[in-house]
């Protein structure tokens, strides 16, 4: 009997990779929206296999309606920004709205669970440790906004777990890939096409968009339930990440290096620019404090899971998605 999967933040940029990968795969799939905007950056006929209903999660009524019927849920709605003003809609959005899912998921009978949250919700560090999936949360200066909005959202997503339902959660480092760069992570692409001057040499995790949702499909087919895992492709400076993107395109590789201080000017400058051409800057305070810290981010427990699975270079992945790019703007 085909499994029928209920997915959250369908029409963002990681879900509707996910539900590319679903549908592939066979599954009955039902999406949430809020709109008639369905992503573009995915084969059309993959929207058209997708049992779309309206509905939010801030709006239970609409939550409960939509799983009905429903065997599985894969949670990936979420707000990510790095703005301060967004900061009551982090944790109205990713905090309340991942109750909700929850509540919803266990009055239905659910008994299954996935979510798709962030390495963002284990913290982040200052000094190059490597962090695991048994790092404890800490308070720390170096967690934004949406980091501490996902770690509240994790503790709903176990107590359902306490509440009898079986849970994976999947924390992806930060995500790369083609889709709307006016939006998420893909604006990093846009940034870099537009030769952006500042570069840092803090390092961070990455990870292909489309390895994310294969390791969800992949894990989703093994009996694994009530853990965690951290789903990261390559550990890479901002600087490197930078450079590659800005070969891929054929363009100028940023030069000025931000300091610690240097960050903190650029971002003011950055604020200003956007104050005149009404779009939202990529580098923020908190985007600049992240850009700083020296994280790598360790894999091999997902890879135990799955020994067979090998995740895209970061290399290509950049070389992929900066192709898709530049045939858009054609």
């Amino acid at each position: 009997m085909t499994q029928k999967v209920l997915v959250t933040g369908g029409t963002g940029f990681l879900g509707a990779y996910i539900l590319q990968a679903l549908v592939e795969k066979g599954y009955a799939v039902r999406a949430i929206h809020r709109s008639s905007n369905y992503p573009d950056f995915i084969d059309a006929s993959i929207n058209r296999n997708v049992e779309w209903v309206e509905g939010d999660i801030l709006d239970v009524v609409s939550l409960e309606d939509a799983m009905k019927g429903i065997d599985i849920v894969v949670h990936a709605a979420a707000l990510v920004s790095f703005y301060k003003s967004d900061k009551k809609k982090l944790f109205k959005i990713n905090v309340d709205g991942t109750a909700n899912v929850v509540n919803m998921a266990i009055e239905n009978g659910i008994k299954k669970m996935y979510y798709i949250s962030s390495v963002a919700a284990l913290g982040r560090t200052s000094y190059g440790e490597k962090v695991t999936e048994e790092k404890k949360w800490t308070n720390a200066k170096t967690n934004t906004n949406y980091a501490i909005s996902k770690y509240y959202a994790e503790r709903e997503v176990w107590r359902g777990m306490g509440e009898g339902m079986d849970v994976v959660i999947l924390n992806p480092s930060t995500i790369i890939g083609y889709g709307d760069w006016n939006h998420s992570s893909c604006k990093i692409f846009k940034t870099v096409y537009e030769e952006f001057p500042w570069y840092t040499e803090g390092v961070n995790g990455f990870v292909f968009v489309e390895d994310v949702a294969k390791v969800l499909l992949k894990i989703m087919q093994t009996d694994t339930k009530n853990e965690r895992f951290i789903v990261n492709g390559d550990n890479y400076t901002f600087q490197n990440l930078f450079n590659e993107i800005a070969t891929a395109f054929g363009k100028k590789k940023p030069t000025k290096k931000a300091t610690r201080l240097m960050g903190v000017i650029a971002a003011y400058v950055e604020k200003v620019k956007s104050l005149f051409n009404n779009r939202k800057p990529l580098l923020t305070l908190e985007t600049a404090k992240v850009a700083q810290s020296k994280t790598y981010f360790d894999n091999s427990k997902i890879l135990k899971v799955l020994p067979d699975f090998r995740f895209t270079p970061l290399q290509n992945a950049i070389a992929i998605s900066a192709k898709k790019y530049l045939q858009n703007l054609k």
